[in-house]
């Protein structure tokens, strides 16, 4: 490990030597910090867990009620073999967190998956001062630019409005972890009923168990009438599209929701009726206003479009590398869009 190093990648993912500690592992370790609980950063398996107060009923929900499970608050601090540690919102989902580490005056900072804009249910992004940031960056193309989230959604109900007036049910999908909450807090409930499905319901119930309020959303069963439900909007993961449980909703207008869906084409792809933009990740401006937030000196692009991203910060004055993680795919069940860009003109 060179001469202040706190973070190694590995095999077995973020290692900080001092603390004897993993970050996000994705194979068996006997601590990891978790920064948040999308499957890609919280992998069962590890002998003992860290994450924010927040993200412990998703974790118990996810990797089993018997895990050994300590929980920190945004700001709190721990210190194992003289380094110095703490979580800090990283405005991705609900829980999700920065994991700063300090030792001999040395700062690094890694992300998880973050986002800048408030979503209205998980506590927003705050910047934190470093020698070293570890970025996602998912989006790290200029061509990512997400509207507001209010300009979003009132798409989204405009959309629905039309459906229901035309006789048919909206489907609208998003991962179940995060989207799927965001959407149901966003929908205007004067058009109709919200439904959703069984993977999507169970996690609103973990959520309401961590104490955040959502609106009314039944679940979709065997016994659900179609007719019952037509005009309403049903809320599924990635998953459903395409099988027989879509079937019952018949005639339907479908919706995916996600960053992708920016890319030209993306719709047509995926074969749904209407693209929404909407990511639980940084866009472009937002990671290079992140990242001069920081003020770090040495950055790390750990997964999205690494090389893209990393050339561009050197190009601006700011030493950085691309590192390989298996990290990535809670935005859109997996699926990225390739695409060819030209590189940008630095910016000061």
């Amino acid at each position: 490990m060179k001469k202040n190093q706190l973070i190694e990648f590995t095999d077995r993912g973020l290692y900080c030597r001092q603390a004897d500690v993993y970050i996000d592992p994705w194979q068996p370790v006997d601590r990891a910090i978790i920064t948040h609980g999308h499957s890609d950063h919280a992998r069962w398996g590890m002998k003992s867990y860290l994450a924010h107060h927040d993200s412990r009923h998703i974790l118990k929900h996810r990797l089993g009620e018997d895990i050994k499970l300590q929980t920190l608050e945004y700001g709190e601090e721990i210190t194992r073999n003289g380094v110095k540690i703490s979580l800090h919102p990283a405005g991705h989902i609900t829980g999700s967190a920065q994991v700063r580490l300090e030792y001999g005056g040395e700062i690094w900072v890694f992300t998880g998956d973050y986002k800048l804009e408030d979503d209205g249910l998980c506590t927003p992004f705050e910047p934190v001062k470093c020698h070293t940031f570890i970025s996602e960056c998912t989006f790290g193309l200029p061509i990512y630019k997400w509207k507001p989230q209010a300009e979003v959604f009132k798409d989204v109900n405009n959309w629905w409005r039309e459906n229901r007036d035309a006789g048919k049910t909206c489907v609208i999908m998003g991962y179940a972890l995060g989207k799927a909450q965001r959407i149901l807090t966003n929908l205007d409930l004067s058009i109709g009923d919200v439904y959703a499905h069984g993977a999507v319901h169970a996690m609103n119930e973990v959520y309401r168990q961590s104490g955040i309020q959502l609106p009314t959303c039944k679940r979709i069963t065997v016994t659900t009438d179609r007719n019952a439900i037509r005009g309403s909007m049903v809320i599924a993961p990635p998953s459903a599209f395409g099988t027989p449980w879509m079937r019952k909703f018949a005639p339907v207008s479908v919706a995916f929701a996600s960053g992708w869906m920016a890319v030209r084409g993306a719709k047509k792809r995926k074969a749904v009726d209407k693209g929404v933009i909407l990511s639980d990740h940084a866009d472009w401006p937002e990671l290079l206003k992140a990242v001069e937030a920081t003020g770090a000196e040495k950055v790390f692009a750990t997964h999205g479009y690494t090389s893209i991203f990393a050339r561009f910060l050197n190009e601006s004055g700011i030493e950085a590398d691309e590192v390989r993680t298996d990290y990535g795919g809670d935005d859109d069940d997996g699926t990225a869009e390739p695409v060819e860009t030209a590189m940008p003109e630095p910016t000061n």
